[in-house]
C-alpha cells in the first residue's frame, strides 16, 4: 500500500522534469537570433504606427491598415517558425524583413515623413 503513493510520487516527478528541458528549449527558441530581429522591427513598427496615430500623422483608418499589416507578418514569421522547428532560416527572415520594408514605407515618421499610406 506505501509502494503505490510513492511510485505515483516518483513518477510525476520525472515527468515534470523531462518538462523543464523542454520549457528551456522553448525560450531559446523564442529569442533565436533571426526571430529576435524580425520581431524586434515588428515592435518597433507598432510603436511608430501609434506615434502616427497620436501626432495626428496617421489616420485611425491607417494605423488599423498598417497594425493589421504587422499582425499578419508576425502570424507568418510564428508559422515559419513553427515549421522550422522554432527558428526561421535566413531567406524566411529576408522574405519578412522585405514586408517590413513595404509596411514601415507606408508608416509617418514625425522628423522624416516616408511616403503616404495608400
Amino acid at each position: 500500500m506505501t509502494k503505490r503513493p510513492f511510485l505515483l510520487v516518483a513518477a510525476l516527478g520525472l515527468s515534470l522534469l523531462a518538462a523543464v528541458p523542454a520549457s528551456a528549449q522553448t525560450i531559446w527558441k523564442k529569442n533565436h537570433p533571426r526571430r529576435a530581429q524580425v520581431n524586434g522591427r515588428l515592435a518597433n513598427q507598432n510603436k511608430r504606427i501609434d506615434q502616427g496615430r497620436g501626432n495626428g500623422t496617421l489616420t485611425k483608418g491607417q494605423a488599423q491598415q498598417l497594425h493589421k499589416e504587422d499582425h499578419a507578418i508576425r502570424q507568418e514569421e510564428r508559422a515559419d517558425a513553427a515549421a522550422n522547428g522554432g527558428h526561421i532560416t535566413k531567406r524566411e527572415q529576408r522574405q519578412i524583413n522585405h514586408q517590413e520594408n513595404q509596411t514601415s514605407k507606408q508608416i509617418f515618421d514625425e522628423k522624416h515623413p516616408a511616403a503616404t499610406a495608400p
